[in-house]
């Protein structure tokens, strides 16, 4: 069960909301975790275990949570903390990167002449791990710094674990963005409205552009690399950047409107990142839940740039190489990784200045790094990668001549023309400004209702891809 499916929107959503509004305000939080709870469980009901690993990830945070606020000082406080993340951990290396160690393990072993193998352990991911896995570290690593209490009730911490909302995706939401909204929020009628407004136009980036960009990139892959034409590679490569920005935006508004829906403010996860003028600015404005929690857990922790420009650039290393890796167990999200970093160490030792001076270069650079660091995260298999660069370098290729049919482009790009040109005037912020300005106008109601029941048609003929970023 996803945001974008009529079960959802037509059967748990309206109960849930119906009795969540008619209960007394302190019996609020219980249902809010009774259903983030029963809406987990059914999505891993073929695997029951993935629903106890979240239930203990509840039990345990929050106790640890309660004996590291407890003390004040001593070194017993630390050691619950290590205790803490390194249970966190556990889990989540055991299920997204054990098979990957074993591999590669059994790979030197075999460049070392030795015969023995060690057995993979290759399980399902469990849905959300990574994002409520880094919630429950940051609640603790708050509570050791004595940024924010410990929180004394078992049901308001398992709701902060659990609320659906952000569960399965994100955005990421740290303990003490929410903290006050856990004891007391108000649930206004404009709250409810805001909400339904937002999750609709989330609903539509999703259902209407990253589903419909999305099958040319689809596409792309089921012709084969060595079979497309230069410009068809690029041009699907620029289906997978807009088709990744529109899922995972619209899965973040959709959740950020839920949110305002049962009275909660949860925090931005984009902003309009294709209209920066450099890496480092995309990436303040792209997964910004993730990148604010790698800063403030990771890069600030190891020294930021207070230790001088070696170090800072070991820190931004650490950074990027842990970005890479958690959002994936294979080699190609490290490379994009290490990429990204490389990218924003040359504009850091200079180029950022002379991209931010001269607006048109640096919206023209991106324009063409974009969609090569996409390339790295798209495709998992390192020579598929080399392939693919063959293609969009063709003068660099060393197979000189490739049999592909030379009109491809032309045929795709008129299939999908109208989709692309809709996702990149919806990559702006030209539409969200005239939102804004006529937000509550009688056009802009009836334009919003008439998304809501194309997507519910689109999502009834089946025309519905699960989101890019459930696998991670």
């Amino acid at each position: 069960m996803v945001f974008s499916s009529l079960e959802f929107i037509f059967q748990f959503l309206p109960v849930f909301l119906m009795i969540y509004y008619l209960i007394p305000g302190g019996w609020k939080n219980l249902w809010l975790l009774a259903g983030s709870l029963g809406f987990y469980f059914y999505g891993v009901r073929d695997t029951p275990f993935y629903f106890v690993l979240l239930i203990l990830s509840i039990l345990v945070n929050y106790r640890i949570g309660v004996l590291i606020g407890r003390r004040r000082v001593g070194r017993l406080r630390k050691r619950w903390l290590v205790c803490g993340v390194l249970y966190n951990l556990f889990w989540l290396i055991l299920f997204k990167y054990a098979s990957f160690f074993v591999q590669n393990i059994n790979l030197l072993l075999k460049m070392a002449g030795v015969s023995r193998n060690f057995s993979v352990f290759t399980p399902v991911l469990p849905v959300g791990i990574s994002f409520y896995t880094f919630q429950a570290i940051s609640y603790l690593v708050d509570v050791y710094r004595k940024s924010v209490p410990c929180e004394g009730s078992l049901v308001g911490f398992g709701m902060y674990i659990s609320m659906f909302p952000q569960l399965i995706a994100g955005p990421i939401v740290t303990y003490s963005s929410i903290r006050a909204q856990i004891g007391r929020r108000r649930i206004t009628f404009r709250q409810i409205e805001d909400g339904l407004r937002e999750f609709t136009i989330g609903l539509g980036f999703k259902v209407l552009l990253a589903n419909r960009i999305g099958g040319l990139w689809s596409q792309v892959q089921a012709i084969g690399y060595e079979s497309i034409s230069t410009p068809l590679a690029w041009l699907g490569l620029a289906a997978f950047s807009l088709q990744i920005y529109f899922d995972f935006c619209g899965y973040s508004l959709m959740a950020k409107g839920l949110g305002a829906m049962m009275g909660f403010k949860l925090p931005d996860n984009f902003n309009h990142p294709y209209m920066s003028r450099s890496m480092t600015e995309f990436w303040r404005r792209w997964h910004m839940t993730l990148g604010s929690w790698f800063r403030d857990y990771v890069y600030i922790p190891l020294g930021g740039n207070r230790r001088g420009g070696l170090l800072t650039f070991r820190n931004l290393m650490a950074v990027w190489f842990l970005t890479g890796f958690w959002h994936g167990a294979s080699w190609n999200f490290i490379l994009w990784g290490l990429l990204l970093f490389l990218i924003m160490s040359a504009e850091r030792l200079g180029l950022l200045a002379v991209l931010e001076r001269w607006s048109f270069l640096g919206h023209l650079y991106m324009l063409f790094v974009i969609p090569l660091t996409w390339l790295v995260f798209a495709v998992t298999d390192i020579g598929q990668i080399a392939l693919y660069l063959q293609r969009l370098f063709p003068v660099f290729a060393r197979q000189k001549q490739f049999v592909y049919f030379s009109g491809d482009y032309l045929k795709y790009g008129k299939l999908y023309a109208i989709s692309l040109a809709a996702g990149l005037i919806f990559m702006t912020d030209i539409p969200g400004r005239i939102y804004r300005r006529h937000r509550y106008s009688l056009i802009t109601a009836i334009g919003l209702l008439a998304v809501f029941w194309l997507c519910v048609y689109c999502m009834r003929l089946g025309l519905d891809d699960p989101f890019l970023y459930f696998r991670f």
